[in-house]
């Protein structure tokens, strides 16, 4: 398939399934999804030919904080109205870029107190460097530009609630269709480590409305909940990309979700060292922020508990994959570490979680264990490569349907 036979994914009533990609916020752990997205985009390859992208294979790419801004690579148009990055693109930027959105300071001694004095007095890092380059990548796209739908969190800290930028609302909706690059500025401002962004809208009568985001982690660290709630929302407001599906439900749908993995099964606190902590020990405990783990950690694990729940009552579960990482530790746990050292051990652990087999977390045990049939991540990775390849083969054997939303 070359770029000029691709056409624009059908619409799901042209097909079988509601198909989506999430991937979770992380920071330069992100890395590890990049990893796994180069593979499942090289099997689609192998099926369909190198210009093969994956905005081409799913109706929702969603994705939070770090996962934001791999959302928007994925997605965002070049001047051949191609996607601008190929995700074996990805790992690359992180490796050039990462250093210089996290720098480290060599000198040990003089960089943790200012790191210590930066913490009491403003975020760790000014995120100049990560707002020019976002900036320069991105340019002047907007939301509704993108090559496949989005769904990317934020969280409005003056409103104190979470703004989801979606491309369905934006197109029905000017004073949402910021631009990519502040919603990935946005969505990445994590508290203590970046500062918070404000930017404005405008629409064509010349009203204005404001926006004052910081991570979308404080919402939905994994996104892949609000990913398929927006499909639900689609389908009772009746869009036609959705509401022509014959029996729409979450039995149609087919649903990858990836995490930048944690530091759970390191057990690095108990309640007798939480209990001793005031707003600074939850804030700061060597190189965690305890409060921030436990929230992304928590809400990520509900989010796949409550998705493998709905997906087996329906009959439905070989069409969810959830790749997780629970055994990081130490320095590889951090979400700001961009040593080289770190970044190829990063790398390395995405690897190595394609040989792993898939598994689901256990509410019980805060574990994540293996599934009964023992296949790796690898191995359903490429089973869902054909099952996407072939629902496109089957939205483009049918007319083209118009999206009126």
């Amino acid at each position: 398939m070359s770029s000029s036979d691709s056409i624009k994914l059908q619409p799901p009533s042209n097909g079988k399934l509601i198909t989506i990609l999430s991937v979770d916020g992380g920071g330069i752990r992100g890395l590890i999804p990049a990893t796994i997205l180069e593979y499942l985009e090289s099997q689609l390859q192998e099926l369909d030919g190198e210009d093969a992208r994956l905005a081409d294979y799913f109706d929702i790419i969603a994705g939070t904080s770090t996962g934001g801004l791999v959302t928007a690579m994925l997605t965002a148009p070049n001047k051949d109205k191609r996607p601008l990055f190929a995700a074996k693109d990805i790992k690359p930027f992180y490796l050039e870029h990462g250093p210089k959105i996290f720098p480290q300071n060599n000198m040990i001694l003089i960089g943790s107190i200012m790191k210590g004095w930066q913490f009491l007095t403003g975020p760790k890092y000014n995120g100049k460097y990560l707002h020019q380059v976002i900036q320069e990548k991105l340019g002047e796209t907007h939301l509704h530009e993108t090559l496949t739908n989005v769904v990317i969190p934020t969280f409005d800290i003056k409103n104190m609630q979470p703004t989801i930028f979606s491309t369905f609302e934006a197109k029905g909706s000017p004073l949402m269709d910021a631009k990519l690059s502040d919603i990935c500025i946005g969505t990445s401002a994590a508290p203590t480590y970046l500062p918070a962004h404000h930017f404005q809208t405008q629409d064509k009568d010349g009203k204005f409305h404001d926006f004052n985001l910081i991570d979308g982690a404080i919402a939905a660290n994994n996104p892949t909940l609000i990913a398929t709630s927006e499909v639900t929302k689609q389908i009772l407001e009746q869009n036609p990309y959705f509401h022509e599906m014959k029996h729409p439900g979450y039995g149609n749908f087919l649903v990858i979700s990836i995490g930048t993995g944690s530091a759970k099964l390191e057990h690095k606190f108990d309640a007798k060292i939480a209990s001793k902590w005031g707003i600074l020990g939850w804030l700061k405990d060597g190189s965690s922020n305890p409060i921030i783990d436990a929230f992304a950690d928590g809400s990520d694990d509900m989010v796949d508990y409550h998705i493998s729940v709905i997906f087996q009552s329906v009959c439905s579960q070989k069409q969810y994959l959830r790749i997780q990482d629970d055994t990081l530790s130490g320095t590889d746990s951090s979400v700001d570490i961009s040593t080289k050292e770190n970044m190829n051990k990063l790398v390395q652990i995405g690897e190595t979680l394609l040989k792993k087999p898939i598994s689901r977390v256990n509410l019980k045990t805060g574990r994540f264990e293996e599934c009964k049939k023992g296949r790796t991540n690898e191995e359903a990775l490429k089973e869902f490569a054909k099952l996407l390849s072939e629902e496109k083969r089957i939205r483009n054997s049918k007319p083209p349907t118009t999206n009126k939303s």
